[in-house]
């Protein structure tokens, strides 16, 4: 019996997204121009096999008939971030996104920067939920 298609990302294809994140329109070897960039050798088959999963998988869409064939993103950024996140929640901390948070805070030093940042969004936040309660 075959098995099932895995619909989530490995870490690889993630960083290829993170290309396709960047680049409106790019073909697999401007990725793998990228990844060789960014000091990590792969060949170039590798990348194209990874291109060729993500759109399998739905994370990519080809978007010419002829070659080079060019790809596109079609899950925003927002959209995967929001689901990865979501399921690291739920397998790793069980729901609960406070303990994440922990876990977060306790294994890292907070800047100054990053505390003012942080206290900003929790501020902003407070802010747009009393200003949806009094509409």
């Amino acid at each position: 019996m075959a098995r099932p298609k895995a619909t989530e990302l490995t870490a690889r294809e993630l960083a290829v997204m993170q290309i396709f994140w960047q680049e409106p329109s790019a073909t697999a070897e401007d990725a793998h121009r990228h990844i060789e960039q960014e000091g990590e050798q792969l060949a170039y088959v590798t990348v194209a096999n990874v291109v060729r999963s993500l759109v399998d998988k739905g994370f990519l869409k080809q978007t010419n008939e002829k070659r080079p064939f060019r790809y596109q993103a079609s899950r925003t950024f927002q959209q995967v971030s929001t689901r990865l996140v979501g399921d690291l929640v739920t397998k790793v901390f069980q729901g609960s996104r406070e303990a994440l948070l922990v876990h977060l805070l306790d294994r890292i030093q907070l800047s100054q920067e990053e505390r003012d940042y942080l206290q900003q969004v929790l501020m902003q936040q407070e802010n747009e939920e009393q200003e949806g309660s009094t509409c």
